[in-house]
């Protein structure tokens, strides 16, 4: 019987994962949920977004995040600018008392970042040389013909899924948003974080040039975090709509089968 594609081809030629996927697979897991806690208390001490070099309280902000207790805080006092010129940077003392307790997150995120590129080179590398990344996450020329593509559209759509396999091979869409986000979320996350690096973009002011300045790499940070955490969350409920015992003996076993 010929396999219809997608998911359902998937769940047909079930495997297992092999040993360095599930090694950096959870490294990766790890240190992205360590990242998270600690950046979400990050983004709690200033909940406002900026485009371009800088950003502060008295400048004009992209967006600004209902989060901590810096939100539409009291206001302030005194202000002034700087120069006698249209568009100067202007400086006030503060109406209110300012949260600030995010030291120990900040050093905890950028200790975790480390582990996380670990994990990510690591993936990159062995996926690259073992025929992985090509093999399993790249979609190939069949797998985005039209009535492949679509008809995985509508299974997901229809929550019509079957039993999914505990590895490779993978359907379309599981192909799609898995090279995403290893090969362009994951990875820009990384390079917008050490942007926000004094040290690093004093080293390699490039990565200024490469994305617009320290304030518009901390809202494309923020951004691609989010997907990588909307991710998540589908991630997981799809495991738990198609057979999490399986998937998770597959990951922390290696084993597709009891």
């Amino acid at each position: 019987m010929k396999a219809n594609a997608g998911i359902s081809k998937a769940a047909l030629h079930p495997g297992g994962h092999r040993l360095w996927v599930r090694l950096t697979h959870l490294l990766l897991a790890a240190t992205v949920i360590v990242l998270m806690f600690s950046g979400f208390t990050i983004l709690k001490a200033h909940p406002r977004l900026y485009w371009g070099e800088t950003g502060n309280d008295l400048t004009p902000t992209l967006l600004e995040l209902p989060l901590g207790p810096n939100y539409k805080h009291g206001g302030w006092v005194d202000t002034a600018p700087f120069f006698a010129t249209p568009g100067s940077p202007i400086t006030a003392s503060r109406s209110f008392e300012i949260y600030n307790q995010n030291g120990w997150a900040r050093s905890l995120h950028f200790l975790a970042a480390w582990g996380f590129l670990a994990g990510l080179v690591a993936y990159l590398a062995l996926g690259l040389a073992s025929g992985h990344l090509r093999r399993n996450l790249l979609p190939g020329g069949n797998d985005l013909a039209r009535g492949n593509l679509a008809a995985d559209v509508r299974r997901h759509l229809r929550f019509r899924l079957p039993a999914a396999a505990s590895g490779p091979p993978y359907g379309v869409l599981q192909k799609l948003v898995y090279a995403l986000i290893v090969l362009v979320a994951l990875p820009i996350i990384f390079l917008t974080g050490i942007t926000m690096s004094p040290g690093i973009v004093a080293t390699y002011p490039v990565l200024l040039d490469v994305f617009g300045g320290t304030q518009s790499a901390r809202t494309i940070h923020f951004f691609a975090f989010t997907f990588v955490a909307l991710f998540l969350l589908v991630h997981l409920a799809m495991i738990l709509l198609t057979g999490p015992a399986r998937q998770l003996r597959g990951m922390f076993l290696g084993k597709p089968h009891g």
